[in-house]
């Protein structure tokens, strides 16, 4: 069976995820990590990627972004992944796939999931029972969002800019949205999302993606109707 064409919008934000082949570990210690943040600002600038949060989890990896063109994720991630792979297959010794297959994603409808989407992505670590605030992990992009930490990665988006008129009531206001956790059910529909290569928004969001790509982007029979 064919695969599904992945959805992809111009200026349509993306949830992706990466997972090591096998769910084995893609990171070893700091310096890959270090490394891969480092490239992933390089491939994010050179195929017109905005980055808006990430987390580094030990075998996979968490992004959400917003493509210039339809295709320019899919540009970032061939370009990033081909050099961390020979990086990470030259210091370990290794040969073989790092990745599981393709990476998965969804489009995010910003003006409802946006906001929500950072924090799923940046609370995966307190999911996973390794912190009790994302704060205390470094690898991902709370610290940026919520507590000024500089550096070259990530360009926010409009949603975000608008949390405040300065960058100190921005973080603030980011910081408070993490005073309760996500409901389940968020925490489900963006993981089947996702997983499914759909589209995460209301009714409107969807139907229009389905009219401008001619597929199906949620579960089930919805988008163009059979031939008899």
């Amino acid at each position: 069976m064919p695969r599904r064409a992945r959805l992809s919008l111009p200026g349509v934000p993306l949830h992706v995820i990466q997972r090591g082949n096998n769910r084995q570990a893609c990171f070893y210690q700091d310096r890959d990590r270090r490394l891969y943040l480092e490239w992933l600002a390089d491939c994010a600038e050179a195929a017109d990627c905005a980055i808006h949060a990430y987390v580094l989890m030990s075998n996979h990896v968490h992004l959400l972004l917003t493509p210039a063109e339809a295709g320019s994720a899919s540009a970032l991630m061939k370009a990033l992944g081909q050099r961390y792979v020979q990086y990470i297959n030259r210091t370990y010794e290794r040969s073989g796939s790092l990745w599981e297959g393709r990476f998965r994603s969804c489009l995010i409808q910003d003006a409802a999931y946006l906001l929500t989407c950072h924090r799923y992505i940046e609370l995966n670590p307190v999911r996973a029972r390794m912190v009790a605030h994302p704060a205390e992990y470094c690898w991902s992009s709370y610290r940026d969002n919520a507590q000024g930490r500089p550096g070259r990665l990530l360009r926010p988006h409009p949603l975000y800019l608008a949390l405040g008129n300065h960058a100190r009531a921005r973080q603030s206001a980011y910081g408070s949205l993490f005073q309760e956790p996500l409901a389940d059910e968020l925490v489900d529909r963006i993981r089947s999302s996702t997983n499914g290569n759909f589209a995460l928004g209301n009714t409107d969001f969807t139907a229009r993606v389905e009219a401008l790509l001619q597929r199906r982007a949620i579960p089930g029979a919805s988008g163009r109707p059979r031939k008899a």
